[in-house]
This record gives C-alpha cells, structure tokens and sequence, in this order.
C-alpha cells in the first residue's frame, strides 16, 4: 500500500515544484549577501552620522559571524534533514532567520545583541535551510546536478537584490526605500524596524518554499531518462561507495574541494561585504574622482544592488549549466582564472561607473558559480545520496572565506591602508586555485 501511495504521489507530483520552492527559500536566504545595505547606516559618514555609530570592522564583523554560523549550521541542518525530513529542517531554518532579525531589530545599539540575532541566530537558521533544497534537487535531478545546483541557489544572489534595493535604493530610481535620513541622522528606530519587517517577510518565503521540500522515492529517475553507459557505471560505483562524512574526510579529494571553495568564497565575500565602503572611500573610490556624496552612494548602491546580485544568481546558473556540458573540472579551472583576473583589476576601476559595475557584475557572476559546482562536485566524487550531508562539510569552507575576506578588507580600511592590499592577494589565491583544480578528479 505504502509503495502504491509513493506510485500515485509521484504521477501527480511535478518535480519542477523543487525548484520554485528552492527559489523561495534561497531569496529569503539571500539576506545575508544584503548586509552592505546596512553598513554605512549602522556606520554612518561624516556628512550623516548615525545613532549606532559601529565601527566599520564591527558591521563586518556581523556580516562574518553571520557566515561563519551559516557554514557550522550546514553540517547539522544535513544531519537534521536525513534524520527528520527536508521539510521540517527548512522550516527551522526559516524560524530562526526571521527569529534572529526580529530580535536585532528590538536591541538598538547593542552591538553584540545585534551580532547574536542577525549573526549567531539567523546565521544558524539561513545554513539549517540552505542544505535542503540543494540535496533534495540534486536527488529528483540526477540528469541536470549542475543545473538544478545552480537553479536551487540561484535565488540567494536574486534575494540580495531585493532586499538591498527595498532597503536602501538609489535615488534615481525614484522610490524611497526602508531606511531613510530622518534629521539628517541615521536612527535606530528606522533602522531596527526595517530589521523587524525583514524578520516577518524572510520566515514566510521559507515556510512557503518548505511546503514541497521532499526526497523522491527510492529508486526513483525522470521520465525516458536514461543514463550514458560511463553514467551508469558511475551511478552503480557511487551506489555502492556512497561515502558518508567520515569516509569523505580520509580522501584527499575532499581538501582539494575544499580549499578551490575556501579561496573562491573569500574573494567574493570580500567585495560583497565592502562594495559601498570601496566605491565611497575618498582616497580610492568614486569620491576620489570628483563625484559628490549622493552620486557615490548610488554608484556604490547600483554596483553593490543591482550589479553583483543579479550576477551571482545568473552565474550559479550558467556556470551549473556549463560545467554540465564541458565537465566539472574545465568549468572550476576557467571561474577561478576568471575570478583572479578580476579581483586583479577591480582596485582601479572606480575611476569610471560603468567599468566599476562591469567588474562587480563579473565577480558576483564568478562568485556564483562556486554555488553550482561544488555541490556537483561534491555528489560527483562523494555519491548523491549523502550530498546534503556531506556538502555542509564542504560548506565549512565558505564560513572561514567568509571570517577572513570581509574582516580583512574591513581592519585594511580602518587601519587607513589601500584596499589594494585586500584585492591583490586574494587575486593570486584565485589563480592557486586554479592551479588546484588541475589535479581535481571526478571519481574517487
């Protein structure tokens, strides 16, 4: 009878209902990568201060927090979604995001009540929820992994352009946004009730995209989908060899993976996490070259809202896409050569707007990527059927990118130094990365 039910569930049930409610979770998600709408408020400038008055290495310091917490919280919520369900763990992780937002949005200026809710507790709730619609898609797809990798997440790069955009949009757009300059300061009651409506709004999209997170049945494949012979051979290895977290740990394909995510994650977070701070720093950004305060802000705003967002959601796509097609390997050996030259030349495009979104567009679409092919990579080395578990340990490596890259980016700025010396090393860890990826191999 339980078999007859699962038949007659999977005739009904379209399994293109994963990637609409994976989307929903991810641009709830994507709160996190929006966190540049809010550092120069909790910051403020000297033409605006603001009543939090933080420090710069203090709103990144939330920001990495937020990541680190994230990246611990995928190994848990992978274990949690095979012992309990995919289900219930993305709506835990759902409650804790909004959770941990309300909560910032109720303490003011108390800087460590506003790194535990936004950092430690919606960190925790965004990894618990992350892991889910990556696994459970990978399983309903195994004939497009590196596509419905890049589909599953491709919804954080488009959050962050939403939440940016309704919270803080430039002033050519015409709209005002959630937070505003009331007596030309920065207030906490502005600022904390955006932090409230966030909290509400982000726990809805995650209950909603919950509602369809579940595993196929065992066995299960798509409709006249039938593997190549080489996919079948490795289909029936994997089967068999399906590694768990510890037998994963004792191969040094693991540590390559790993490290290839470590460096392409630090690269990205460090721009995503600075973006504003950089075009707007008078020594090297767009008020450097001439441009008032409102034009670097909507210079900062357009590059930071518009340009690396949609970029990273774009790039998890096509780069899950193409590695489909030209194979894992090729795919991570040109994004991170792609990257390194970016992160090369970002330092001196803020002479010029259009250059500047060019280059920011080109690293969020480089950043992306790391999204789909890891996890491909992952369920191609390590077997698909543990990849949410296993992925949260690959994932680890984006919680220490993301400690390292914004933080130092931030302590440079503080400390009165160029940027340049965030930039350029980052620039030649992308090329060892590249280097790394040389002697990746699929199988095992």
């Amino acid at each position: 009878m339980k078999e007859l039910d699962s038949d007659l569930n999977n005739k009904i049930f379209n399994r293109w209902f994963i990637v609409i409610g994976a989307i929903m979770i991810q641009v709830a998600l994507g709160a996190i990568y929006a966190w540049s709408a809010f550092t120069t408020p909790l910051q403020g400038t000297i033409e605006i201060p603001s009543e939090f008055a933080f420090l710069k290495t203090q709103t990144q310091a939330i920001f990495s927090a937020g990541l680190a917490t994230f990246a611990i919280f995928t190994i848990i919520g992978g274990r949690l979604q095979k012992k309990y369900g995919p289900k219930k763990i993305a709506l835990l992780g759902g409650i804790l995001l909004g959770l941990g937002y309300i909560i910032a949005g109720f303490v003011g200026a108390n800087f460590i009540l506003k790194l535990i809710g936004i950092g430690i507790i919606g960190g925790a709730g965004i990894g618990l929820a992350y892991v889910v619609p990556i696994g459970v898609g990978i399983k309903w797809f195994p004939d497009k992994k590196g596509l419905v990798s890049g589909l599953a997440v491709a919804g954080f790069g488009f959050g962050a352009f939403i939440w940016i955009l309704l919270a803080r949009p430039p002033s050519l757009l015409g709209f005002q946004g959630l937070i505003t300059v009331q007596n030309g300061v920065y207030t906490i009651a502005n600022i904390d009730s955006a932090f409230r409506l966030y909290g509400l709004i982000f726990f809805f999209l995650v209950l909603l995209g919950a509602i369809v997170m579940r595993n196929p049945p065992e066995g299960w494949k798509p409709k006249n989908w039938n593997p190549s012979k080489e996919e079948s051979d490795n289909s029936k290895k994997k089967k068999s060899t399906s590694l768990l977290p510890k037998e994963m740990l004792r191969t040094k394909q693991f540590y390559l993976i790993w490290a290839m995510f470590l460096i392409g994650a630090l690269a990205g977070l460090m721009v995503i996490g600075n973006i504003q701070n950089f075009a707007k720093n008078p020594i090297e950004g767009f008020m450097g070259y001439g441009f008032s305060q409102s034009e670097a802000f909507d210079f900062a705003v357009i590059g930071a809202a518009v340009c690396l967002p949609i970029f990273n959601g774009l790039g998890r796509i096509i780069w899950g896409q193409a590695s489909d097609k030209i194979g894992r390997k090729k795919a991570i050996i040109t994004m991170c050569l792609f990257q390194g030259i970016m992160m090369s030349i970002f330092f001196f495009t803020t002479s010029n707007p259009i250059i500047f979104y060019v280059a920011a567009a080109l690293i969020g679409f480089n950043f992306g990527g790391n999204f789909a092919l890891f996890p491909s990579a992952t369920a191609d080395s390590f077997g698909a059927e543990n990849v949410g578990l296993n992925y949260g340990y690959v994932f680890t490596a984006y919680g220490i990118g993301g400690v390292i890259g914004p933080i130092l980016a931030g302590a440079v700025q503080d400390a009165g130094f160029s940027f340049l010396y965030a930039f350029i090393p980052s620039a030649i860890m992308c090329f060892i990365a590249a280097l790394l990826a040389v002697f990746y191999q699929r199988d095992i």
